[in-house]
């Protein structure tokens, strides 16, 4: 028998098949890891296949040395996964297989822990009999033994070692080596609550499994109750023998989640995400396998649990950019869920409150089912919306970071005892110039979207089409000097509020915060228990928390991610602001939200202080179908980055000659296509440059069928050169 081998060497040079003869009475299987000779030493590797034939002369072909840890094999269906991710993001074998076994999984650096254990010799119903009377201890630990065992260290406390070996030496009980969960997030627990579906909730699980679709958007309001939705959804494909993948978008959701879950499933539920312990990550990676999970939970990592037979996945939010991979290997996890939900026969839910207008736009045209819930379950509905101006709070004199609105509003919710969220959008590295008085802000004339201040060449730039302007030192509209560019942080917001309101228990969360691995459940356990009246945070308070005492939401600088230079922005500004505009008032409280920005009249905060999800869909569809942006169009980028700046810049000429004689032969697949500097013209000493297309949508794969063949021929020992799908940054 061969065994078809990929060797777990991350290099595109030795990145194919390779066979080994598998050893008589070696019981090796597709999918199984493998330590195989390679070179000089051996290698651990992934058995992708077995055949009877090979290419190669058998007396030149190696063994298989061994087979590795069984828990870190590869099933079937990952294995086609594979192949499906090669053909569409066009990566290697190796990048695809690590994505499925945990890093230090692989190598052998994280082992079973185990216990001694305690237990019953079997046939020992005489032995204990026959203890003497006086032995009462000894009777007492034989008794609590019948139960099935327990862990050496818990009976030798209670017992004491002198009766735990007597019994050991009656040939009554017997020490052995029992393996040992570490359980992630032990201490979290809650109580069920048994809920009654609304009307809408219900309609939409049956929405579900009622269609011959494969995917569902669930379209829902914040604090319709969609988490309901999801778990009764999994309570169902639970109950027909399946299994399901529950994904959020952020990592501080997952305790959150988690607790739910375990209410409803208990054990049944295991949670990955890559601030696991590897040991934790390790025995849920096992109780997964071994089936004593099938219910998975976790951030983007988790599409690719070790699960068969999937009947459900939810990815709620499903419109944040965190689910697309940006950095090596590249992938966007909605065509990861959908594969895995096709391979299976089951289905996947897309749920948010703010869809991403690919989906929206998707479930219009009939691809995805739509499940509608437009009415909150508490009985306030959505909190109001106020748009505060902050040109004419400059004005009048106060150039600080809060209005005088706001400000009144903190007081007075601390006065009451109720907790406020301060939130600010700390969107990406570059900064727009904006207009303090007005609100103007400087756009491409070729693209319509803002352009970004680059400080070192004193100049506006456009991340679509490379256009330079003059850096404006006078607004053009109504002639002010005093133009703004630049962000305000956490901390600074943080001393300003402890300023102000000395003694007031403050909580920030942002990545400086939440470092190790259980501070986001310290810092949202401490808001939630009252130890702070106010919590400022970036995106990581925006979604998914539920605060039942928070009736104000602070929005400091709106603006943030309206002028990011970005087709998106106008979307992501509404699904931020909608967002977390969406933890206030979720309880008995009513809620208020204050909306501090420049731009008072942009028709965003307008859809946005309505909560009109489908007006602002209409109208940013509509902008998308006039400019041929997504989901009209597909954007591919080509980024080319290396030491050495001549040899980035000769390796785009090749790349970009060969792909405008495609271009000329095939003009009606182009919109545009352009070769220049990448917008972060140098990282960590590599020069980077890109070549960008928008391409029709009718014409992306046979375009990317051009592209990817150019990414290996054009990629030298000094540069690499690698593609993106609709990337969600031009950095």
């Amino acid at each position: 028998m061969i065994a078809k081998v990929i060797v777990d060497i991350s290099s595109s040079e030795i990145d194919k098949i390779f066979d080994y003869l598998v050893p008589d009475g070696m019981d090796l299987h597709e999918g199984d890891r493998v330590l195989v000779p390679f070179g000089r030493k051996e290698t651990e590797g992934f058995c992708i296949g077995l055949s009877d034939v090979t290419d190669v002369d058998r007396s030149k072909l190696k063994s298989v040395s061994s087979r590795l840890d069984p828990f870190t094999c590869i099933g079937k269906n990952m294995l086609a996964l594979m192949d499906f991710m090669r053909r569409k993001f066009y990566l290697r074998y190796v990048d695809c297989l690590r994505l499925f076994i945990p890093g230090r999984m692989r190598g052998g650096r994280v082992k079973e822990l185990k216990r001694l254990y305690l237990s019953l010799i079997d046939g020992a119903e005489q032995a204990i009999a026959a203890i003497p009377a006086r032995a009462k201890r000894q009777r007492e630990l034989a008794e609590k033994l019948r139960d099935g065992g327990e862990y050496l260290s818990v009976v030798a406390g209670e017992f004491g070692a002198s009766t735990i070996n007597a019994l050991i030496d009656a040939g009554i009980a017997q020490k052995t080596d029992k393996p040992v969960y570490r359980k992630p997030y032990s201490d979290i627990a809650a109580d069920d609550k048994k809920v009654k579906l609304t009307a809408e909730q219900s309609a939409a699980v049956d929405k579900i499994f009622g269609t011959d679709k494969t995917v569902t958007l669930l379209y829902g309001v914040t604090g319709s109750g969609k988490t309901e939705v999801y778990m009764q959804a999994i309570e169902r494909t639970i109950a027909a023998g399946k299994t399901a993948i529950m994904l959020v978008p952020e990592i501080s959701l997952t305790p959150q989640t988690l607790r739910n879950f375990r209410a409803r499933f208990s054990d049944r539920v295991a949670l990955l995400h890559s601030g696991l312990g590897q040991g934790e990550r390790y025995d849920e990676w096992r109780r997964i396998l071994t089936g004593e999970a099938d219910i998975v939970i976790g951030a983007r990592s988790a599409i690719f649990a070790p699960l068969s037979n999937v009947g459900l996945i939810v990815m709620d939010e499903e419109h944040d950019g965190s689910y697309v991979s940006e950095s090596n290997p590249r992938y966007n996890t909605v065509d990861v869920a959908e594969f895995r939900a096709r391979y299976d026969g089951g289905k996947l839910v897309l749920g948010s409150a703010t869809p991403s207008i690919d989906s929206f736009e998707a479930a219009q045209e009939g691809r995805y089912e739509l499940a509608t819930m437009s009415h909150r379950i508490s009985e306030h509905g959505m909190p109001p919306i106020e748009i505060v101006d902050m040109s004419r709070e400059v004005l009048g004199g106060n150039a600080g970071i809060f209005s005088g609105r706001l400000a009144e509003e903190l007081r007075r919710t601390i006065e009451r005892g109720d907790q406020a969220m301060l939130f600010i959008n700390r969107r990406g590295h570059s900064s727009f110039a904006m207009c303090r008085k007005c609100g103007y802000v400087p756009k491409c004339e070729d693209c319509d979207v803002s352009l970004t201040y680059h400080s070192v060449e004193n100049a506006l730039v456009c991340h679509y089409c490379g256009k330079k302007y003059r850096m404006i030192t006078r607004c053009p509209v109504c002639g002010c000097d005093s133009i703004k560019y630049g962000k305000t942080g956490t901390q600074r917001v943080v001393q300003e509020l402890q300023k102000t309101y000395p003694g007031v228990g403050i909580l920030r969360m942002d990545n400086e915060s939440t470092t190790t691995k259980d501070a986001y459940l310290d810092i949202l356990g401490a808001f939630k228990a009252h130890e702070a009246q106010i919590l400022v945070g970036t995106q990581m308070i925006a979604k998914g928390h539920d605060f039942p005492d928070v009736t104000l939401v602070g929005i400091l600088d709106a603006d943030m991610s309206l002028y990011f230079s970005d087709y998106r922005s106008c979307e992501r500004t509404f699904q931020l602001v909608t967002q977390v505009a969406g933890r206030a008032g979720r309880a008995s409280k009513t809620g208020k939200v204050l909306l501090q920005t420049y731009s008072p009249g942009h028709y965003v905060y307008k859809f946005a202080s309505r909560y009109d999800y489908p007006g602002f869909f209409a109208k940013e569809n509509n902008t998308r179908k006039v400019t041929g942006f997504p989901p009209y169009s597909t954007i591919v980028r080509v980024l080319m980055s290396g030491r050495d700046e001549e040899d980035v810049i000769e390796c785009a000429r090749g790349i970009y000659r060969e792909l405008r004689a495609y271009q000329l032969a095939h003009e009606s697949s182009f919109l545009f296509m352009r070769a220049m500097r990448a917008p972060i013209a140098r990282i960590e000493q590599h020069y980077r440059y890109q070549i960008l297309m928008r391409v029709t949508r009718e014409s992306e794969d046979a375009v990317l069928g051009a592209v990817y063949p150019l990414l290996d021929a054009y990629k030298t020992r000094g540069v690499s050169v690698f593609a993106q799908i609709n990337p969600q940054s031009l950095s």
